[in-house]
């Protein structure tokens, strides 16, 4: 079997059998294509260690970055290590590979003061206005913020997700996981103006499910979510290419400032790892090292 037929395989299979997110799925068909393309598809069984360190060679060789290279090498490692379990080859050439460490880059974070006032004036204006599109933007932001999500699962969710008595969401995060999160008060009111006087005039059809829409009437895609955090929530990070996570990151990080356990907040953010969890402590760290510098008499 070539190359190429195989990864098409290892694809239905990740994104049918083991439901991995889209995001993760596109990375790993990415990966895999420019594996194949670089060794020119062979037969799955030609290719050994030596193909496989000379593909990452060539990548580093390129600039690539390394989190980058560490994808890589966990794309081909799921993809052999289930061609052995298919019994497509015998052995697992990926086995030998060493992993890149990737560089741990803290998180933009806004402060938070300066979060809420940015996200109070976008409420407020859009109040004020009425403009459909002001109050979806100022509900988008409050749920990203409030419940700590990811902007895929914000695009995601639908008007019956939301348990508006309880002030809570069901979302469903990667691999297709349920977890119910609160998203407190101001987002409990800007959900309440964008469904009573926001949503409705949007709507392309009666029947849409879809918790955020945009102009057109259908469910808001990510990138016109990515365009309006960008906008305005950039300045307050100080940085022109910020995205939803910026606010996810924020909202982790002062729930440890504020005293949250470290378990709850994996929790919130649906982390299948505590370890993933635990780069925000580190975040808490540099920002009381910095006030601490900047503060103590003997810094």
């Amino acid at each position: 079997m070539r190359v190429s037929s195989a990864v098409l395989l290892y694809i239905e299979h990740v994104e049918r059998v083991r439901r991995l997110s889209d995001a993760t799925v596109r990375a790993y068909r990415s990966d895999l294509a420019d594996l194949t393309a670089f060794l020119g598809d062979p037969e799955l069984a030609d290719v050994d260690v030596e193909h496989l360190r000379q593909w990452l060679w060539e990548a580093t060789q390129r600039g690539i970055a390394r989190t980058s290279l560490a994808r890589r090498t966990a794309s081909v490692r799921g993809f052999f290590g289930w061609s052995v379990g298919e019994s497509l080859r015998s052995d697992d050439p990926s086995l030998r590979l060493v992993t890149p460490k990737r560089g741990r880059t803290l998180p933009a974070v806004a402060s938070s003061p300066s979060l809420a006032a940015v996200l109070d004036g976008a409420r407020s204006a859009a109040d004020q206005s009425g403009d459909p599109i002001a109050l979806r933007d100022a509900a988008l932001l409050e749920v990203l913020y409030g419940a700590a999500l990811r902007v895929s699962e914000a695009c995601g969710l639908d008007v019956t997700s939301l348990d508006r008595t309880a002030a809570t969401v069901r979302v469903v995060g990667k691999g297709g996981k349920e977890r119910v999160v609160p998203y407190g008060s101001p987002a409990q009111r800007a959900l309440e103006a964008w469904l009573v006087r926001g949503r409705p005039p949007l709507l392309a059809a009666p029947g849409e499910q879809a918790l955020f829409v945009g102009a057109r009437g259908g469910r808001l895609g990510v990138r016109a979510a990515y365009d309006v955090v960008r906008r305005v929530i950039g300045p307050v990070v100080g940085a022109d290419a910020v995205g939803p996570h910026a606010l996810r990151h924020s909202a982790a990080t002062h729930l440890l400032d504020g005293g949250a356990d470290l378990r709850a907040v994996q929790e919130l953010l649906g982390h299948a790892s505590l370890g993933t969890t635990q780069i925000y402590t580190h975040v808490s760290t540099e920002r009381l090292a910095a006030a601490y510098r900047q503060a103590h008499p003997r810094a």
